[in-house]
């Protein structure tokens, strides 16, 4: 009967998500969460205030839960990636807690779990199915999956380069470069910050340095909103970001002669200001900004 009563909860949250979550508003209240309805009665897909949640009836843990920071220039996963390139997730305090005992139970039985990243306060952006593959005591934490080729990959033995850097990618599409998108596009108010176009759907969220680079870390201060046209121009040196934070328009752009899209959508662009996120924490790291103009100066 528990068995049963797992997997059906199981599939209802992961269905609701997928219904819920779509790309035009892929991020989710904690109200929300908290007042989900399963079989006739409200049944909390997180913890009230514990990151893991392990209801009462069911054989596993449900679903972890990164709480939202701001990060400032930091990077907020490098202390989260193993050797192997799979992501940690810490233990609840004390190893015998019963929502770390459940998710022990979640590794043993090889079930699917949610895992909500916070994206602004209260807001989740759900990364499901994810399983826990490995268990590492001295720690205090689990090991997860993101997907089915990462459940695969060795954990008691070396690591190949091959298989370190697939696993590495994997986390950074499914994970990494979803949460940095939905950081930066709730730090501008789902508007680009050039044009303030307001369609989430073709919005980008555009690296100041690119995450290529040592320096081109996934935080809010290295990122701007911007559609999918100023983030193509941006990255293509038509279009930089003087350390004021006004937009300039390369030169020979603003001579040329073309249709509408080209005067209004660039050269019009000329001597804006970049609309900034309302929180300190969130504006472009003015370092960061300029360093990117000179190198968009030395491409005129």
């Amino acid at each position: 009967m528990g068995d049963d009563l797992d997997t059906r909860i199981r599939a209802a949250a992961m269905t609701w998500l997928r219904q819920r979550c779509t790309p035009e508003d892929p991020v989710v209240h904690r109200d929300e969460l908290l007042g989900f309805h399963f079989e006739g009665r409200q049944f909390s897909l997180i913890d009230n205030q514990l990151g893991i949640r392990k209801p009462r009836g069911m054989t596993a843990a449900l679903s972890i839960l990164t709480t939202y920071t701001s990060d400032g220039a930091r990077a907020p996963y490098e202390d989260e990636v193993g050797v192997d390139g799979l992501l940690r997730y810490k233990f609840q305090g004390n190893p015998s807690h019963y929502t770390n005992v459940g998710l022990l139970r979640a590794h043993e039985l090889g079930v699917p779990l949610i895992w909500f990243f916070g994206v602004r306060q209260s807001l989740y952006l759900p990364s499901f199915p994810v399983w826990i593959v490995g268990i590492e005591e001295s720690s205090s934490q689990v090991v997860v999956a993101l997907d089915e080729a990462q459940r695969h990959l060795p954990l008691d033995g070396p690591v190949s380069l091959i298989e370190r850097r697939y696993s590495e990618t994997i986390s950074r599409v499914r994970l990494h470069q979803p949460v940095f998108r939905q950081r930066v596009i709730q730090a501008y108010d789902t508007s680009c910050a050039m044009c303030r176009l307001r369609h989430r759907s073709l919005l980008d969220a555009a690296h100041i340095i690119p995450d290529r680079e040592f320096r081109g870390v996934p935080a809010v201060s290295n990122g701007m909103a911007l559609c999918k046209i100023h983030h193509t121009a941006f990255d293509q040196n038509i279009l930089g970001i003087r350390p004021d934070f006004t937009i300039e328009v390369r030169a020979d752009i603003l001579q040329e002669i073309d249709g509408p899209m080209l005067k209004h959508g660039l050269q019009e662009m000329n001597n804006l200001p970049l609309v900034l996120p309302r929180r300190r924490a969130d504006k472009p790291d003015r370092d960061l900004v300029e360093e990117r103009y000179e190198r968009f100066r030395a491409a005129g």
